[in-house]
């Protein structure tokens, strides 16, 4: 096969539609391949996108806002392995302590320790939440979770 030989598959190639070229162009002549009138036959004819003859659109049907929880509490969460890397043993570790290291940032103020990773040193933790796993973390590696 030579590049001369390649060629578009019978069918797929069609002649520009040229409106409005009368009737020798194989359109109708006076409608041009456009119907009989009406707002789709004009230049410059038919809706802009969404548009649904008059009837509210869907995208004016539904709410634009979401939903918000109000009681919604929300945490700053730290996991255990972050807390065996930054702190040494026997270190008292307050939500203040996570704030000041830039553990915790932005408005939230209650904090929630998790329980991914190992801990291998005694560390006092007060936080206002701890998952069961992080807890029994912190007490088996001789330290104390004690919640705010």
């Amino acid at each position: 096969m030579r590049l001369e030989d390649l060629h578009p598959t019978k069918g797929a190639k069609h002649r520009k539609k040229r409106i409005g070229r009368g009737y020798g162009s194989g359109l109708g002549g006076h409608e041009s391949g456009r119907g009989n009138g009406g707002q789709n036959s004009r230049s410059g004819g038919g809706t802009r996108p969404g548009y649904e003859g008059g009837q509210t659109p869907i995208w004016m049907r539904f709410p634009k806002r979401g939903f918000t929880n109000y009681a919604r509490v929300e945490y700053a969460c730290v996991n255990v392995d972050t807390l065996n890397n930054l702190f040494d043993a026997n270190e008292e570790i307050t939500p203040e302590r996570l704030r000041e290291g830039g553990l915790v940032k932005g408005k939230i103020e209650l904090v929630k320790i998790l329980g991914r990773g190992e801990l291998t040193k005694p560390l006092v933790v007060r936080a206002h939440r701890f998952a069961a796993e992080a807890a029994r973390k912190i007490e088996e590696a001789g330290g104390k979770a004690e919640v705010i």
